[in-house]
């Protein structure tokens, strides 16, 4: 969306003022350099740009403008350092200054590994009865080092997971002072930038659907750090004071086993904690009330909702159900705003498609289309504004599936797959495949990238890349 901005300009009017003439002159000076004081504003990068505090960043975009930031790579091109990380962790990192966040989980007995790409047979009901060490580490941006590894918790999980998951596939969140890290069925730990401990809480391990583990990243709204539960037992939504860990409420929800993360949207009317589920997506007040629902979601809800222009967007698309909607929401609503299949549109829900929601990547809202990352390696785009199709369905090569969401920059869409290769396409009304990055082969990648300053982070199952021009 472009600025316009007025630069016309016209003589103030300046009352007389009780400290006489040269405070006059002076504030005439200051109104007539306002035109250049608005260009040199212009030029400063935009605030919160050097850091990337959440999962796809602020507001859960995925979206730089860093011109710096590069578009080619390999394992060796276009990398400023590269780190290996002991244990298994889905989680993205995060960025604050020059510190890199992020959490794995290393096993002491054997671990299976997984296999890339969607497929059946991925259920592991028991749980391990190996010791697990439970990790947060914080790396130095500019040369990789590890700066500390604080080991939060040792011993035997509490909970199976799927084989393609992991006991650290939550992305940590953080507000410049602490570093907020949440395992499922685990704990929540909340630690400063030198890695002690400021506060801690146990959560306890309630069964997933068919005992895949959990996956839900925690949020944080001013003073308060919001976690959503949802399981098989006793799903929830909780708020916590992020300084002391302290519970200010809790809200039953009926929700089962979900995977999406809760989305704080702002919009013209108020802030709601907007909550996905397979059954009900449930958007809360600040209190934790219920104000709207929505059902017609697919059978297993993944993707992270995020807004733009006033609109909020929804996406659950399991591959094995014929329904996987994708909503735009307009603010206001109240109640149950549910649209039934054979309507694509009330009151409140803008616009939706039946058929075009992916299954673990969440949508990419750039440059007036929504960009739609299908796990088995097709791009398509549509009109965020009504729905329509812009172009259909486009076969990205060389992948055995995507999990992670695609991020943009400089007019450009990538698309990061499991066979640690990364597709570039240009941004626009006509598909462009550019080129492919390839990693290593023992690279495979799930997690969502980090973007910082020039730099590209990319985690994959056995390391972490800077990659930078």
């Amino acid at each position: 969306m472009t600025s316009k901005i007025n630069l016309s300009w016209k003589s103030p009017k300046i009352l007389c003022s009780p400290f006489g003439q040269k405070h006059d002159s002076l504030l005439r000076n200051v109104y007539y350099m306002r035109p250049f004081l608005l260009f040199l504003t212009l030029l400063l990068p935009l605030p919160g740009q050097e850091n990337w505090p959440a999962f796809r960043g602020a507001g859960s975009r995925g979206i730089s403008e860093n011109p710096s930031l590069p578009d080619t790579w390999s394992s060796t091109e276009n990398v400023a350092w590269k780190t290996d990380i002991p244990g298994r962790g889905w989680s993205s990192p995060v960025v604050w200054g020059k510190r890199v966040f992020l959490t794995t989980v290393v096993n002491l007995g054997d671990t299976e590994s997984p296999k890339k790409g969607l497929y059946f047979g991925g259920n592991r009901p028991d749980i391990p009865e190996s010791i697990h060490l439970w990790k947060v580490l914080c790396l130095d941006l500019d040369s990789g080092k590890i700066l500390w590894d604080k080991e939060v918790h040792r011993g035997k999980p509490k909970s199976s997971i799927h084989l393609k998951n992991s006991y650290a596939s939550e992305t940590p969140v953080t507000d410049g002072k602490l570093v907020y890290c949440y395992f499922g069925g685990q704990g929540l730990y909340a630690l400063d930038f030198e890695g002690n401990l400021n506060w801690s809480r146990e959560v306890p391990a309630y069964k997933t659907r068919y005992g895949w583990g959990t996956a839900a990243s925690p949020i944080l709204h001013k003073d308060h750090l919001y976690l959503v539960n949802d399981n098989e037992e006793e799903s929830s939504l909780i708020a916590l004071q992020k300084d002391t860990g302290k519970e200010i409420w809790k809200t039953p929800r009926q929700e089962k086993s979900n995977w999406s993360n809760p989305y704080i949207w702002q919009n013209e009317q108020r802030t709601e904690i907007v909550v996905p589920g397979s059954g009900r997506t449930c958007s809360y007040d600040l209190l934790g009330k219920e104000i709207w629902s929505l059902k017609g979601m697919s059978s297993i809800t993944i993707a992270t909702p995020y807004s733009h222009d006033g609109l909020l967007y929804l996406s659950s698309g399991y591959v094995g159900d014929k329904s996987r909607p994708l909503y735009a929401i307009r603010p206001g609503a109240n109640g149950d705003i549910s649209v039934s299949s054979k309507k694509t549109s009330n009151k409140y829900i803008a616009w939706s498609n039946w058929k075009a929601a992916p299954y673990n990547p969440s949508t990419l809202l750039y440059q007036d289309q929504i960009y739609i990352l299908l796990d088995r390696g097709y791009l398509s785009a549509l009109d965020p504004k009504t729905g329509a199709e812009i172009y259909g369905k486009q076969r990205l090569p060389g992948s055995t599936g995507f999990t992670a969401s695609p991020w943009a920059y400089q007019g450009k869409i990538f698309c990061f797959n499991e066979d640690g290769g990364t597709n570039v396409c240009k941004a626009g009304k006509d598909f462009k495949l550019l080129h492919t990055n390839q990693l290593a082969e023992d690279d495979m990648g799930m997690a969502t990238p980090a973007i910082a300053e020039k730099s590209l982070l990319l985690r994959t199952s056995a390391r972490i890349y800077c990659i930078r021009k």
